[in-house]
């Protein structure tokens, strides 16, 4: 069975990831299991030079798999191959009842626009995405017929992804 997929999307600073990560915590809450993709637009490395798996990445290996008894990292280095789309990602990903995506603002899947005021950039996603579903936002949102959450409103905004991924209990 494919994984359901909902986006958390938005400008910088618009409150993505303490949103994901407020959701993620209401609905394992509830018992669900919950996946996450995280896109980065800029270069990151979960490794720290002199881990024996950053000298393997170093020496050349496209893939190095850190496995432990409590968890396991698989991390894949593209050696100038093209960064992957999100579809490619969630093949790699086991069965889950759920799965966040934060960030992919370009992608057709459906998301929630997060909004704040404080937000590097404050332009409306919504009118020029189909794809958004809702928006949570630390402001009033006026002239959108969208679901609007307060940014704060964690159990609600759960609520409604429960309604829209089609999350029930069996």
């Amino acid at each position: 069975m494919k994984n359901r997929v909902l986006g958390i999307t938005g400008w910088k600073n618009s409150g993505k990831t303490t949103l994901t990560e407020r959701l993620v915590a209401e609905l394992t809450r509830r018992g669900w299991k919950i996946s996450t993709i995280k896109h980065a637009h800029h270069a990151f490395d979960i490794d720290q030079e002199g881990t024996d798996s950053f000298r393997h990445r170093a020496a050349g290996a496209t893939e190095v798999a850190i496995v432990s008894g409590v968890r396991w990292a698989l991390m894949h280095e593209l050696r100038n191959d093209a960064e992957p789309d999100m579809e490619a990602v969630l093949t790699r990903l086991s069965p889950c009842d759920l799965v966040l995506v934060e960030g992919y603002k370009r992608e057709t899947h459906s998301k929630i626009e997060a909004r704040r005021l404080d937000a590097k950039n404050r332009a409306p996603l919504a009118p020029g995405d189909p794809n958004i579903v809702a928006i949570a936002a630390d402001h009033v949102v006026e002239g959108t017929t969208l679901p609007t959450f307060g940014l704060d409103d964690v159990k609600g905004i759960a609520d409604f992804v429960e309604r829209v991924t089609g999350l029930v209990r069996p």
